[in-house]
């Protein structure tokens, strides 16, 4: 296999002197000099961990000394990737392109006023991109928007943004990677990065106390899976949480991973090692990562079927998160958490060839709920019938059918991996405590695309909308972002802030006199306002029932 990318390994391990011309930050294991741009002081590919020292598979460890003063102008590595598959029709997805790749690439940014100085003690805003466990980097979202807005509006906030491992990288599973305690590596690598804040944000002008954690899509399911509680004491890090379009979801066992780390094994000829993990871990960089290339992805046929992401290992993740949940064995911590309206339209194109009912409802049994009954699967069916003008992109009628059962797969896709997963732990805690909680939904791009409002189409909203400067108009929704960062609380801006907003965003159910009207809905073409959550109410519950019942069973 040829690969399109340049491997450099280690490249923020190299120092270079000092110059007059960027400010220097000085931390225990070595100093780093940034630069200056527009109001903000940025510090690129700052190391905060280690992830391979002799071979692959170990856990995050802490960095190296360094002498001398390292450059932090430029990002670092990104971490391997997955190759996705090519799929019949365009969809609005862009994978990195990455010129430097490692192993060893536990870097992070940090973005920070110019003004801030060690007592400055700002608040931290800890950001993890998205890409389905399988793609993506640190850099992946421009952050300088948000933190600059901030500045502007008298709430100035500290971004960082880590790196963290993908694919079989950061999530090899089986028998003898349990058995090393090498589970969810890329988890591991967020607990570091948020270890790593608390220990050294305060060098930054940041405030160890008041982070808040968030992420988008894989970023925002780790978010949630952090969230738990676990053995790693994970849900101590952070004081507040910002889900976009990602929620606690019903994982399998470590031990399920099983025939994808034999396969693996097979595909390097480990199998008649000893040792098959640590023949693993020696295995040529190139030569390993073209067999990973092989495994099925998130734009395969399986989709959201995920051969690589977080499973249940009894430490990181201690149970069914779903168990977790419904059990209250999470951080009461305050979040935000929101979701697009078509969420499953980008990974229901792979299936095209799923062309009728039947087929669906094979399709859900073999890859979604294997657990099922009959009496269920067509339970299903009933939910989520073969109607065009009930599929998703919802509301759009007879239009953007690309498949026979492409809107049918999509919606359902949507509730069961992030619609239903949302909802589910809104409503858990609302019964179980006076709830601080906000949430929102994405209805804008129903006339732009055949995708409709699709997955994680949101992040243009929360971090590029930098136009309005007005002061009061509240569709400048980055206010509603630096706000709960500053405060915990969307509605309470900070008290040197000078951002107005004409919108109140209630807490999520909360009653009123025309019911429980409190979900922060964007229309098109700009329209922002307070909405009742009321859509598919009995398919949702349903599915939830039914994956609350069977991770309870188990």
């Amino acid at each position: 296999m040829v690969f399109n990318l340049v491997v450099v390994f280690s490249i923020f391990l190299s120092g270079i002197a000092a110059s007059d011309a960027g400010p220097i930050v000085s931390l225990p294991y070595g100093s780093f000099q940034g630069f200056n741009s527009g109001n903000l002081t940025k510090y690129l590919g700052v190391p905060f961990a280690q992830a391979y020292v002799s071979g692959r598979f170990e856990l995050p460890s802490a960095p190296g000394l360094f002498d001398g003063v390292q450059n932090a102008t430029e990002f670092g590595p990104t971490c391997p990737q997955q190759a996705l598959s090519v799929l019949p029709v365009a969809i609005p997805f862009d994978a990195n392109t990455h010129l430097s790749i490692s192993e060893n690439c536990l870097s992070l940014n940090v973005f920070k006023p110019i003004a801030s100085n060690a007592s400055s003690k700002l608040p931290v805003f800890v950001w993890l991109f998205g890409g389905g466990f399988e793609v993506g980097d640190s850099n992946q979202v421009d952050v300088s928007p948000l933190a600059e807005r901030s500045i502007e509006r008298g709430e100035p906030v500290i971004i960082v943004t880590p790196n963290y491992r993908l694919s079989a990288f950061g999530f090899l599973a089986g028998e003898k990677v349990a058995s090393a305690g090498v589970t969810n590596l890329a988890l591991r690598d967020q607990i570091f990065a948020l270890q790593w804040v608390q220990q050294h944000i305060a060098a930054f002008g940041g405030d160890p106390d008041p982070v808040v954690l968030g992420g988008v899509s894989a970023g925002a399911i780790s978010t949630a899976l952090l969230l738990l509680s676990n053995k790693q004491n994970s849900n101590t890090l952070f004081h507040g949480a910002f889900m976009a379009t990602g929620s606690p979801f019903t994982t399998p066992s470590v031990t399920d991973g099983q025939s994808d780390y034999d396969g693996l094994v097979a595909a390097n000829n480990c199998t008649l090692s000893e040792g098959t993990l640590n023949c693993l871990r020696k295995v040529p960089l190139d030569a390993f990562w073209a067999t990973v290339y092989n495994t099925a992805n998130f734009f395969s046929y399986r989709s959201v079927s995920f051969v690589w992401g977080p499973r249940v290992d009894g430490d990181v993740i201690v149970n069914n998160p779903l168990v977790s949940v419904s059990r209250g064995l999470y951080s009461k911590v305050p979040f935000l958490t929101g979701d697009c309206d078509d969420e499953g339209n980008i990974f229901s194109v792979a299936p095209y060839n799923v062309t009728t009912s039947q087929e669906f409802l094979d399709y859900v049994h073999t890859y979604l709920l294997p657990g099922a009954s009959v009496d269920q699967l067509a339970q299903v069916g009933r939910i989520y019938p073969d109607d065009t003008t009930q599929g998703s992109p919802f509301g759009t009628g007879t239009a953007d059918q690309l498949t026979p059962e492409f809107k049918c797969l999509a919606a359902f896709q949507g509730d069961f991996l992030f619609m239903g997963p949302r909802r589910g732990i809104l409503q858990l805690r609302q019964t179980r405590t006076q709830t601080h909680t906000w949430s929102w939904c994405i209805k804008r791009g129903k006339n732009s695309s055949v995708f409709g409002a699709f997955h994680a189409s949101d992040i243009v909203i929360w971090f590029l909308n930098t136009t309005d400067t007005t002061g009061a108009d509240a569709l400048n929704e980055t206010w509603i972002a630096i706000k709960y960062i500053n405060t915990l609380d969307p509605n309470r801006a900070a008290g040197t802030s000078t951002a107005n907003s004409s919108i109140f965003w209630p807490k999520w159910n909360t009653p009123s006199s025309t019911g429980p009207t409190s979900l922060l809905t964007f229309s098109e073409p700009e329209v922002v306002n307070i909405t009742t959550e009321d859509f598919r109410v009995d398919a949702i519950q349903y599915l939830n029932n039914l994956l609350s019942d069977e991770a309870l069973a188990k």
